[in-house]
């Protein structure tokens, strides 16, 4: 029976019955040292037409419908949090990892798979364009719930490469069906195809960066849950116009979120905190609608080829192209090692897998399955090993639990001010004092002190204590002030003598 043959309360009950397991699973594969990515593939397979489930999903239109949707609005999510600064030391290697990376890769897998497994040129560069892309939500997926803390400098050109490289994956994909099915196509005409692609999507995601800002600025909602609302039509806003106009439409919505999330706005934090939430809604869906849509009977007779493909992509592929795209920048050999390990497949590759079974490609359900395997590889062997690679490679930092407050502050305009976390040194010159006896610079107010992962609201008489972690609202000259002050230490004895 299709799914959506279901009555309307059964599907309600099986797809909250799914989410919630998922849910629950993602906990516990904290604990076992699972990626939750890898559960959610899972969970999907088992409630399929060939698992205990029995759920029978045969469309991969709809599939594609939901990926496109879905892997919209976790670019918005990511590129909203993605920090300026951080990207900016490393912007050309992303840029180089994004494009020739992708590129390299697609072009080592077509040789391969033709010279052993004799697939046709084309049909060996489709496999490999769907599988050259690393994906965004596996990889800061992963990081995060494994708390692993990369240096900055290889975690941001992690992020930035993951974001940003889907777009020259998703042009190969297309550029090289149209090749298959399209006769009279040339290599050639893809060339400046992708020039205008991407410049049209570089363009539209500016406007739209300054058009939802403008819209965000002006809008005066009478209630705060419509700003969510507001951002998610315009993200879909943003992917339709730009691909009508015949640019990249990911590219536009992942480049519109990094301008808009580097700019202030009103109910930015709300809006942050709210699409990080709905992009985990929107990983599980997708990842168990891709698994209620393969039959397993069918990953069976690709195994051997699936084991052989993904260990070639991973030890030579990948590392092979990111050397060669980053010869010339200052990263050590270790940094570089992890960069080629973490280059992790996701969602976004089964999902491309999907377009050569839609338009009926020849041996394109194949694909879809190899690729299928290839990403189960790529997260279970991948993923789970990060920790302990990252750390064998010396790349991994000691980690920084986050503290929830029970108060937030939002920028507003015509008061400079935020609230930042200070941690006082336990031999800052400040340690024994009262609150009252510190000079403290003007305009700037102690709001909560944490100690011992517990919160007090101080005053005057407080006494500052080694290790503390000062909530403090100022601009940014007081924050300053207050930072070089506490970083200076007590004279020792003999000093004071």
């Amino acid at each position: 029976m299709n799914i959506i043959q279901y009555p309307i309360e059964v599907l309600i009950l099986i797809i909250s019955v799914l989410l919630l397991l998922s849910v629950i699973s993602s906990k516990a594969s904290d604990r076992l040292g699972i990626p939750s990515l890898l559960i959610f593939l899972i969970v999907g397979i088992l409630a399929g037409s060939e698992g205990i489930g029995g759920i029978h999903f045969d469309d991969p239109w709809l599939a594609k419908f939901l990926g496109i949707m879905a892997l919209v609005l976790i670019l918005f999510s990511g590129g909203l949090e993605t920090k300026m600064q951080d990207i900016r030391p490393i912007l050309k290697q992303g840029i180089l990892l994004s494009i020739l990376g992708v590129l390299m890769t697609a072009l080592l897998v077509a040789v391969f798979v033709c010279w052993l497994f004799h697939f046709s040129f084309l049909e060996g560069f489709l496999l490999g364009a769907i599988i050259s892309s690393t994906d965004a939500a596996a990889v800061l997926t992963i990081l995060r719930s494994r708390n692993v803390n990369l240096k900055p400098k290889v975690r941001s050109l992690l992020e930035l490469e993951s974001g940003s490289n889907d777009p020259m994956a998703v042009f190969l994909t297309l550029g090289i069906i149209q090749l298959i099915t399209l006769e009279k196509h040339s290599f050639l005409e893809l060339i400046p195809a992708f020039f205008l692609e991407i410049g049209i999507g570089a363009a539209m995601g500016y406007v739209m960066s300054r058009v939802i800002l403008l819209i965000i600025t002006r809008s005066q909602l009478s209630y705060e849950g419509l700003y969510p609302v507001l951002t998610i039509s315009l993200s879909f806003l943003t992917y339709a116009l730009t691909t009508v106009l015949h640019g990249n439409g990911f590219l536009a919505v992942y480049l519109a979120a990094i301008l808009l999330g580097n700019s202030q706005f009103r109910h930015k934090k709300v809006l942050i905190r709210f699409h990080e939430g709905f992009a985990w809604l929107n990983q599980i869906v997708i990842f168990l609608a891709l698994g209620l849509l393969v039959s397993p009977s069918k990953i069976l007779p690709i195994i051997g080829m699936g084991l052989i493909i993904s260990f070639f992509l991973m030890v030579i592929a990948r590392p092979l192209s990111v050397f060669i795209c980053l010869a010339f920048s200052s990263m050590q050999l270790n940094e570089k090692l992890v960069v080629s390990w973490v280059g992790l497949r996701g969602a976004v590759p089964i999902i491309l897998a999907i377009f050569p079974w839609i338009v009926g490609i020849p041996h394109a359900e194949t694909i879809f399955h190899i690729v299928f395997f290839i990403v189960l590889t790529s997260i279970l062997l991948q993923g789970t090993s990060i920790p302990i690679v990252s750390k064998w490679l010396k790349v991994a930092e000691p980690s920084q639990n986050k503290r929830i407050y029970p108060i937030e502050f939002e920028p507003v305009d015509g008061i400079d001010a935020n609230l930042e976390e200070i941690l006082v040194p336990y031999e800052s010159v400040v340690v024994g004092q009262r609150l009252f006896e510190i000079d403290m610079p003007a305009g700037c107010l102690i709001v909560l002190v944490c100690r011992d992962e517990q919160f007090a609201i101080p005053n005057g008489a407080t006494v500052v204590e080694g290790g503390d972690v000062l909530l403090v609202l100022a601009d940014k000259a007081g924050i300053a002030k207050i930072q070089s002050l506490l970083a200076k230490q007590k004279k020792s004895d003999e000093e004071a003598a």
